[in-house]
């Protein structure tokens, strides 16, 4: 299996999983700032042009989330769950985090973190209180879930986690406002015992 990568939020996604499984992946690291997404022969693989990208065998899957559920059945992990009402859990969190949360983290790691690196200027103030703003009403969420739960579906480490909890490792650089969400910390601080979580890239 090639893992094409970027050291970036959705990428990390995907690794952090082969990482934690132990899986004999090999990585391909993509440049984004360089371009190299955007080649034919990279498009001729992924036309959307985006990273994270999975090469096994004959199978070319995209999309983060998608490629953690493929490398836990690969590893015959229930990572990804076996039971069905278990795997709708984690559905609803990968839509929750997609449309309600990891934009708004995502919009921060932008700001502060992605245009000074392709130096696109200073973080947009407007942009940042917004989605500020917007972050911390869906993290009040997130928060009260984790209250009484060590992880999203409640004693079980799941795909779940490592999809809502992207934006974390990044918490720092991003200015992500989580001084309010205990819960949210100490489920991250458990996420980061992890090896695989914790140092998702291989070596460069």
């Amino acid at each position: 299996m090639k893992l094409y990568y970027d050291t970036t939020i959705n990428p990390r996604k995907a690794c952090a999983v082969a990482a934690h499984l132990k899986l004999p992946v090999e990585y391909v690291h993509i440049h984004l700032a360089r371009g190299e997404h955007k080649t034919p022969a990279f498009l001729a693989l992924n036309p959307n042009g985006r990273l994270p990208l999975l090469q096994d065998g004959e199978l070319l899957l995209w999309e983060a989330d998608a490629i953690m559920c493929h490398l836990s059945n690969v590893a015959g992990s229930d990572l990804w769950p076996r039971e069905p009402a278990a795997q709708i859990e984690v559905q609803r969190w990968f839509s929750w985090d997609a449309f309600h949360f990891f934009p708004h983290g995502g919009a921060l790691y932008f700001e502060h973190v992605i245009k000074p690196v392709l130096g696109m200027g200073t973080p947009d103030a407007a942009a940042v209180k917004k989605a500020q703003d917007a972050f911390k009403q869906s993290a009040a969420v997130l928060e009260q879930h984790l209250a009484s739960r060590r992880f999203l579906l409640g004693g079980q480490l799941s795909v779940a986690d490592f999809a809502v909890s992207a934006a974390f490792p990044y918490a720092q650089e991003a200015q992500l406002p989580l001084q309010d969400f205990p819960a949210i910390r100490r489920w991250h601080a458990r996420l980061q015992q992890l090896d695989g979580w914790r140092s998702p890239f291989p070596a460069p």
